[in-house]
């Protein structure tokens, strides 16, 4: 018995030898109390904030995964809104071309487009095996021409993509590696955009990953009210607290509030949100995550152009942030 007691003790230091530290608690919303944003003007690189309020941008899940689709589904949405979006958000992969048709469509005439460009395994692109695609995909925003918001491996701080980051160096490292190619190719056109996930901040472990003052134009963040139920304010602290010590534009990446909680809840979520947002000088533009994502519950769907009294609310809070 005493043998057995002592091998049992010794897998369970073993085990607490081998866990990970434990993280770092979030902070109270009141800490924001004590925080003053950086003063302003925010330089914002290759694109220049608005001088006052927010630009509001959203991603909007086409029915198509087509060029035509994704115009149709931002125009329908601008329509419904009575607003154009100041900010068109769209993703890629590393292998995926930018300066499409679609690109060229959404990304003028008064919009930005924020690419949000899934770079893949750090260490392989600080290694240049991704260097000849890397160049590819300059070329390509050279030839766009228009100032655009690339927010490169955005949510690396999310524990699913650990196997591919590796760690804060290594993707800082890799971070640094695309900017110096980008320079290379004579890209000029680009604003670096910094974002990781509200749940990072709130665990203490997102700010290890900033690559630094010197080579962010942007700073950003994604966050939602999903499985749990919390304010933008709230959702936003931890990172707001790290980013007043940060003179750079901010940009809500991706924001919601789901489905699940009620057309109430979700009303009265929206127009607070908005009013923080409008009273937070540092936030210069945010946009909605306007997708209910396949094989997600309802703390998971985000759309709201589907429910009339939401999306009421979302276009008269929201369509009035920039004066």
């Amino acid at each position: 018995m005493r043998r057995l007691l002592a091998v049992v003790a010794v897998g369970l230091l073993a085990l607490t030898a081998c866990s990970s530290p434990p993280e770092k608690p979030a902070l109270e919303p009141s800490t924001l109390d004590k925080v003053t944003p950086p003063p302003g003007p925010y330089a914002g690189g290759a694109v220049a904030p608005p001088a006052t309020g927010a630009w509001l941008g959203a991603w909007v899940r086409p029915a198509q995964l087509t060029q035509a689709g994704r115009i149709a589904a931002v125009r329908h949405y601008e329509e419904s809104l009575g607003h154009r979006l100041r900010i068109v958000n769209t993703y890629r992969r590393i292998d995926e071309p930018f300066d499409t048709f679609s690109d060229r469509q959404l990304g003028r005439k008064g919009s930005t487009l924020m690419l949000s460009w899934a770079t893949g395994d750090t260490r392989s692109i600080t290694l240049g095996h991704s260097d000849r695609v890397l160049r590819t995909r300059a070329a390509e925003l050279r030839r766009f021409g228009d100032p655009v918001l690339l927010r490169v491996r955005w949510e690396m701080d999310r524990p699913n993509l650990a196997a591919t980051m590796w760690s804060a160096e290594d993707y800082i490292a890799a971070w640094r590696h695309i900017r110096a190619v980008f320079a290379e190719e004579g890209v000029r056109n680009v604003a670096w955009v910094w974002c990781p996930t509200a749940e990072g901040f709130a665990a203490g472990r997102a700010a290890s990953f900033y690559p630094g003052d010197d080579t962010v134009d942007w700073i950003c963040v994604d966050a939602y009210a999903g499985s749990k139920l919390a304010s933008l304010q709230d959702l936003l602290t931890p990172f707001l607290a790290w980013a007043a010590q940060h003179p750079k534009p901010i940009v809500v990446g991706e924001f919601g509030v789901a489905r699940t909680w009620g057309p109430t809840v979700r009303t009265r979520w929206l127009r607070e949100a908005a009013d923080f947002v409008r009273d937070w000088p540092q936030i210069k533009a945010v946009a909605y995550f306007e997708s209910d994502p396949d094989g997600n519950g309802a703390n998971g769907q985000f759309r709201l152009s589907g429910d009339p009294a939401e999306f009421a609310a979302f276009r008269s809070a929201f369509t009035t942030l920039t004066p």
